[in-house]
């Protein structure tokens, strides 16, 4: 797969844009171990192996086990994660994948059993970020550098 367009180079006032919100995100989302979790599951659902590869790297150095990694593609079928990260990862695929779900109400209730109304909406700016940078780097053909 071949690099299409460098974006930073070509709307670099965008991506500077694009940046400043998220760097406003995770300041005032500040689980950054769930932050990484939610980041890396709705990159496997889009498919962006630039943010796989980012996401999964973040995930370790911040402590996350490489079994939870493993398993997070089927997290549903675990006993590992708790019921605040089951429910912060079924609001984001129902986010990720709206046109198909619609957010459904029973996914809303149980988010809001574990996250006060302003944590929901700035999990919801995580889940929506992480969604953009997907579609970027797709889009462009970014490819994550092969580790030796």
């Amino acid at each position: 797969m071949s690099n299409r367009i460098d974006y930073r180079a070509a709307a670099p006032e965008t991506f500077q844009a694009f940046l400043a919100v998220h760097k406003h995100i995770t300041q005032v989302f500040t689980d950054a171990k769930l932050r990484a979790l939610i980041d890396l599951r709705v990159s496997q659902i889009n498919g962006c192996a630039f943010c796989l590869d980012m996401h999964a790297n973040e995930a370790r150095h911040l402590g996350e086990s490489q079994q939870r990694l493993d398993c997070l593609a089927a997290w549903r079928e675990t006993s590992f994660l708790s019921d605040r990260e089951r429910a912060a990862l079924a609001w984001a695929e129902a986010i990720t994948l709206v046109a198909e779900t619609h957010v459904p109400d029973e996914i809303y209730i149980e988010v809001k059993k574990h996250f006060a109304d302003k944590e929901i909406v700035e999990l919801t700016a995580v889940i929506g970020m992480i969604n953009l940078w997907n579609r970027i780097s797709i889009s462009f053909r970014a490819e994550p550098k092969e580790r030796k």
